[in-house]
């Protein structure tokens, strides 16, 4: 299966050619434990910082600010975990959105269970946050952390992160922002306490996640306290996760409106060949590169292995439900369907003849299928 085939970018972007470039030249003289003395070590500790520099300059952050983590998922419940703990004498509630990263979700119901509270903010139909109810939630006395995912990974709408933040600061409550959809294919947000990111979701190497703190903000590692520390990030690994950043963002306006138009090709084919199909997401405020739609009588991972066997990778069900395929919550906050999903997620490589082809499978797809199921003439 060629790249161009590969439509899954939300969940890992294929690996950009500058990745490969910087790695190999960072192993040369990167390959030293960087907290070590002598010269080998400090020459890694140099690559190590000038990629944190680059990292933090991206991103809007002093290099200070960055934490490097094993992924997105770890950098995500760090946050949260982390905004709680030290915020514990101030409040004990968790403001979140119903459509967080499942380390988020995890992290609120791990903050409940053990006393605290959380408030949890519905989102419309289209996916879009209740600003209103958000609003009112983080002005309520008690509230140790806000979060909010900059966009959905799953349906692609941009959530209206100026305006929480803007709630939030008059408050001081801190805002933590799950930036990883948008980092990759969106507008970096300006106005956040603390962020996190996933090299993975802009073609870097998979296994680096950036955890941003904004100076100022109380934040406290439920780490700390492990007699066995936690172990290094490979130097040339961090190097190639700062050259793709700085290579995809500088690339993504050229790309972004590319994009933007073969998705709303494919939004606008798929509502008009695919009878009993529901297009998922907002239609305006959306990642240029995320098409989410739900077949009415068909099994959603039934369909995603069928376009496979025709060369097309997709996805289903969460995409950051990792241990298992199960529906999207993302989905059923919205009252979407949540069974015949498939979310597609175009990267750079994506052409128009590509998204022709796709074109031409995929309604001969479910109508097989459905005639298999016995649901062709429901």
């Amino acid at each position: 299966m060629s790249n161009s085939s590969y439509w899954d970018a939300a969940t890992t972007a294929p690996l950009h050619p500058v990745a490969r470039e910087a790695w190999a030249a960072a192993i040369e003289d990167g390959w030293a434990d960087p907290t070590r003395l002598y010269v080998q070590a400090r020459t890694a500790r140099q690559l190590l910082d000038a990629a944190r520099e680059s990292i933090a300059e991206q991103l809007g952050a002093r290099p200070d600010e960055i934490r490097l983590c094993h992924s997105g998922t770890d950098a995500a419940y760090l946050a949260v975990t982390g905004g709680l703990l030290a915020r514990e004498r101030i409040g004990t509630t968790l403001v979140h959105s119903a459509i967080e990263h499942s380390a988020v979700l995890n992290a609120a119901a791990v903050h409940t269970a053990t006393g605290g509270t959380c408030s949890c903010i519905g989102v419309d139909s289209a996916g879009m946050l209740d600003l209103g109810a958000f609003i009112t939630a983080v002005s309520r006395p008690g509230v140790a952390l806000a979060a909010l995912i900059s966009a959905s990974h799953e349906v692609g709408t941009v959530q209206p992160i100026e305006q929480a933040a803007q709630a939030c600061q008059s408050v001081n409550v801190p805002l933590y922002v799950d930036a990883a959809a948008s980092i990759a294919y969106g507008e970096i947000p300006r106005h956040w306490s603390l962020l996190t990111a996933s090299a993975r979701k802009w073609g870097g190497p998979t296994g680096v996640g950036v955890l941003a703190v904004r100076t100022g903000t109380r934040w406290r590692s439920p780490q700390s306290d492990l007699r066995v520390p936690r172990s290094q990030l490979s130097v040339p690994l961090v190097v190639a996760v700062a050259a793709s950043l700085r290579a995809h963002r500088a690339e993504l306006a050229t790309h972004t409106v590319r994009l933007r138009q073969l998705t709303a090709t494919l939004r606008e084919r798929i509502a008009r060949e695919l009878p009993d199909t529901e297009i998922v997401g907002h239609a305006v405020a959306r990642l240029p590169h995320i098409v989410t739609f739900s077949c009415l009588y068909i099994d959603g991972e039934a369909l995603v292995h069928e376009l496979s066997r025709h060369g097309f990778a997709v996805s289903s069900g969460s995409a950051c439900a990792t241990e298992e395929q199960r529906p999207s919550h993302v989905l059923a906050a919205m009252g979407a369907l949540t069974h015949g999903n498939v979310r597609i997620s175009l990267h750079a490589g994506v052409t128009e003849t590509d998204v022709d082809r796709f074109m031409t499978v995929l309604p001969k797809t479910v109508a097989a299928l459905r005639a298999t199921a016995g649901t062709e003439a429901l």
